[in-house]
């Protein structure tokens, strides 16, 4: 029985690494062509890293620039960022195709849960990213900026601002994915949300253990980590109850 059912089951693996690739294909095809228009036709390296900037050369003196110690780092480092702003405007394709490989597996109330979440943690780490860069850096730069000595001239180095954006960027990127992290926990059936309420204490700790973690050693940026981190938990245990009923199977819908 085994040996006739091999060859079934062996196609249809086959098919699903097909399609797989199928979609990875199609998923890098446009963020390759996202990031050829971005690079070399509109707006180009240079202004999309120019706008990455602007937080960090706002906070400096008049007539300050970054600087560049390695050669080929003027071009290697706007690459870098034109190839993750593609990404990101690439982002609701990309997941687009994944939702499209796993839909035909799922039954429609895993459909009603699978296809909120995507969409929800797509927009929650995109206003992660948008509340770091236009709240967070502006205020920690300054802060940072004011604090350094008189005697010191600040020209940050641009792979180094690169590699701090990046991870700041990141960091108040996953944060914000927090409400969605609950309701999986809670949907899964891990923790009820009676629970969370009552470990709260010690999330709040550990979000400002995190914070102290993540963040460069000032208090601001701990601060403006640790405290949408806490609000965000929150957010979760309020939508966790609704997203539950709302997605649960018919069976359990006609249990008493």
């Amino acid at each position: 029985m085994s040996e006739e059912n091999s060859p079934g089951l062996q196609e249809t693996f086959i098919s699903h690494l097909v399609e797989l690739r199928n979609r990875l294909v199609r998923a890098s095809a446009v963020v390759l062509v996202v990031f050829i228009m971005l690079f070399a036709i509109w707006p180009g390296a240079a202004a999309i890293y120019d706008f990455l900037a602007q937080p960090m050369m706002g906070a400096l003196p008049e007539g300050s620039k970054m600087i560049a110690t390695g050669v080929i780092t003027p071009f290697m480092v706007p690459m870098k960022v034109t190839m993750v702003v593609a990404l990101l405007v690439s982002l609701p394709w990309v997941l687009y195709q994944a939702w499209a490989f796993i839909a035909p597996g799922l039954y429609m109330h895993e459909k009603r849960l699978v296809a909120p979440l995507i969409i929800s943690s797509s927009l929650l780490f995109l206003a992660g990213v948008a509340f770091c860069y236009f709240f967070v850096f502006g205020t920690v730069f300054k802060f940072i900026n004011d604090f350094a000595p008189k005697s010191i001239s600040v020209a940050p180095d641009i792979e180094n601002y690169l590699d701090f954006v990046l991870m700041m960027c990141l960091a108040f990127g996953l944060t914000f994915e927090v409400p969605v992290v609950v309701i999986v926990l809670v949907r899964m059936g891990v923790v009820t949300v009676e629970k969370l309420r009552e470990i709260r204490p010690y999330v709040i700790v550990g979000a400002f253990v995190v914070a102290a973690v993540v963040t460069p050693p000032d208090i601001m940026s701990q601060l403006f980590l640790a405290i949408p981190l806490c609000l965000l938990y929150e957010v979760g245990l309020l939508v966790a109850p609704i997203f539950q009923r709302v997605t649960q199977a018919p069976e359990a819908e006609e249990a008493p």
